[in-house]
């Protein structure tokens, strides 16, 4: 037995037929929107002098919840590596959990 799935998509503006899924980001929400071509141009000529003039961010990878951006997660070498410096340069830190942040950014800014 075959089976045809067609998807349609609506203009969301104007609910007449769409033709693509247009995504844009500002003030670091994203969105997407479903629309005709004329409607497409639209936006995209609205935004045009604003894309001309911005810069592209970086991309942002790897932020856990709750946590800073910086903080990477780190491998039990790393770690072990971090706490025998640490301990070795007289700096206090615990034999287990986490970290602390200005343990790590003094060990990374030393190598």
């Amino acid at each position: 037995m075959a089976k045809q799935i067609q998807e349609i998509l609506i203009d969301d503006l104007d609910g007449g037929e769409a033709n693509e899924t247009v995504a844009f980001a500002i003030d670091g929400t994203s969105f997407e929107i479903d629309l005709s071509d004329v409607n497409a141009k639209k936006l995209r000529d609205a935004l045009s002098p604003f894309v001309q003039s911005a810069r592209r961010a970086a991309a942002v990878t790897g932020r856990r919840r709750g946590g800073r951006g910086s903080q990477r997660a780190m491998t039990r070498e790393k770690s072990s590596e971090i706490r025998a410096w640490a301990k070795a340069h007289g700096l206090p830190v615990s034999e287990r959990g986490r970290i602390a942040s200005s343990v790590v950014e003094q060990y990374e800014a030393a190598h």
